[in-house]
């Protein structure tokens, strides 16, 4: 792979959060690939780690002040700005972001961001609640809509101890999104992914539906590592109540119901190359909607169902010889018989097989445990793993049977 972070020009913004030691290692990969690195820390970030570890590291003075030498020197936050072909911050707190949202400008590292001309990455590090926080999530839409690239956070244990989202992303990660925002020939770059995930609601009334327990966590990370491997993402999501942070390149379409979500794919699959269907979709819908809320006058209740579309036939039936298609397979028993079965009358390239009956994996974890069923009659099964890192193992199936056939 060509190296395109070479003679790179970055300038490296260090927040205040217990994450800033994982700048030195980022620094270090940075220095390593041959990118000229300049690091501007806030006054915060320095109780957390020192200045001249980062200045030993990537071989240029650090700063955080508006002056230096004992207020003699100006260090000018334009010329910085300017400098810089990328400007990347991490750790980017709650405070920093914040901050960034509302153009406050308090310190070095505010004033080069506001004068920056170049892309800007961040990569968010906090614990569990301030990640969830409604004030958070509006703060970072408000950056994507500002062109600001959102390197998305881990799911894992926190120096709180509580285990969840927050996790700054590995430097390892961070240095794969400056690569390829450079032009590092991604395994999908210039791929068009189709991708729909999370649950399905049937109405009742408008106040009733029938759903089902799907987070769409699965297909979010899979929507992310692939756009942090150059493809362009379009993300069919379903109602969910799990906040996602979404790569900037990820094209978000909201829908509710089973019939939305078969009209956002199949209006969207002639232009995919790789279609990956992870939702989970209602099987059944109310044949009768009321329009009224139903009012509670009887022991029971009847309700008559009738069956949706199957949104993986419906594309499979469709499906080019150029285009690679994926399902997802949810068994509780009998697993690889009926994912087979799926994989021959839908027309798919490649299942992936869910069993509830896997401690930890299934809807609601941040871990999951899956078997690959290639048309080929190939089979792998894979240990349980936190749902990122099942991702890259279930994108590096595709890229085998795709990209580089």
């Amino acid at each position: 792979m060509k190296n395109n972070l070479h003679n790179k020009k970055i300038l490296l913004g260090v927040s205040g959060g217990i994450a800033a030691y994982k700048s030195a290692f980022l620094v270090r990969l940075l220095v390593k690939a041959g990118a000229e690195v300049r690091v501007v820390m806030t006054p915060a970030a320095q109780e957390f780690i020192g200045p001249i570890t980062l200045a030993t590291l990537s071989k240029n003075p650090v700063l955080s002040e508006f002056t230096s030498d004992e207020g003699l020197a100006w260090n000018n936050h334009v010329e910085l700005a300017l400098w810089a072909d990328v400007v990347v911050i991490a750790p980017a707190t709650s405070n920093t972001l914040a901050k960034m949202a509302t153009g406050l400008c308090d310190n070095l590292l505010m004033a080069v961001y506001l004068s920056a001309k170049s892309p800007v990455f961040v990569a968010p590090a906090m614990d569990l609640d301030m990640a969830e926080h409604p004030s958070l999530l509006r703060n970072v839409q408000t950056l994507t809509s500002d062109g600001v690239h959102i390197i998305p956070y881990n799911t894992g244990e926190l120096a709180s101890g509580l285990t969840g989202p927050g996790r700054m992303a590995e430097p390892e990660e961070i240095v794969h999104v400056l690569e390829n925002h450079f032009g590092s020939d991604g395994g999908f770059t210039g791929k068009r992914v189709l991708i729909n995930a999370g649950p399905t609601y049937e109405a009742l009334d408008p106040v009733r539906f029938i759903g089902n327990r799907s987070t769409g966590k699965m297909g979010v990370a899979l929507a992310n590592e692939l756009a942090n491997q150059g493809a362009t993402v379009q993300l069919v999501l379903g109602p969910t109540s799990i906040p996602h942070v979404l790569h900037p390149s990820i094209d978000r379409i909201d829908v509710e119901s089973a019939a939305d979500m078969l009209d956002a794919c199949v209006s969207r699959f002639a232009e995919a190359d790789v279609a990956i269907l992870t939702a989970a979709v209602s099987d059944f819908t109310p044949e009768i909607k009321s329009d009224q809320k139903i009012k509670k006058t009887a022991n029971t209740l009847e309700v008559q169902l009738v069956k949706t579309a199957d949104i993986l036939s419906k594309l499979g039936e469709s499906k080019r010889s150029d285009q690679y298609l994926v399902g997802f397979a949810l068994e509780t028993n009998n697993e690889l018989e009926y994912a087979k079965q799926k994989l021959q009358r839908k027309n798919l390239d490649m299942v992936v097989l869910n069993s509830l009956n896997d401690k930890g994996a299934g809807f609601g974890h941040d871990t999951n445990k899956v078997t690959i069923l290639h048309k080929s009659g190939e089979v792998i099964i894979f240990d349980l793993k936190d749902k990122k890192e099942v991702a890259k193992d279930i994108i590096n199936q595709i890229a085998d049977k795709f990209t580089h056939a």
